[in-house]
């Protein structure tokens, strides 16, 4: 995500200033929200892994849980590319490639290749 998008997401809230309405908790019950409707988008689904005919709605959605990020993270005084470089590396360090390379184990389940 570009500087430019994120500058425009809070133009949007500050054009209509809300962000007065905008603090970590209410943005994280929207969040939370928000991600409630992407996940209704597969309720109910016989194959809940297929999703070409319903990516009008998951762009839409999807959109509207990184729109509240962004406004979680200027909020909170956040950088995004900073906390999300942070978290990789974090991540690198629970699933090295050697262990983790075509696993859907938790880091803490991993095991070395070839080893039992």
């Amino acid at each position: 995500m570009t500087q430019k998008t994120i500058r425009q997401v809070l133009k949007f809230r500050d054009d209509r200033s809300w962000s007065q309405f905008h603090n970590p908790k209410d943005l994280a019950i929207s969040i939370s929200l928000e991600a409630a409707e992407l996940l209704e988008v597969f309720q109910w689904s016989a194959e809940d892994t297929r999703c070409e005919e319903k990516m009008d709605r998951i762009r839409e959605e999807l959109a509207d849980v990184v729109n509240y990020c962004i406004l979680m993270a200027d909020a909170c005084g956040l950088d995004l590319d900073e906390i999300v470089r942070e978290k990789l590396k974090k991540n690198n360090e629970k699933y090295p490639v050697e262990k983790a390379y075509g696993s859907k184990e938790k880091y803490t389940e991993l095991k070395e290749k070839g080893k039992a």
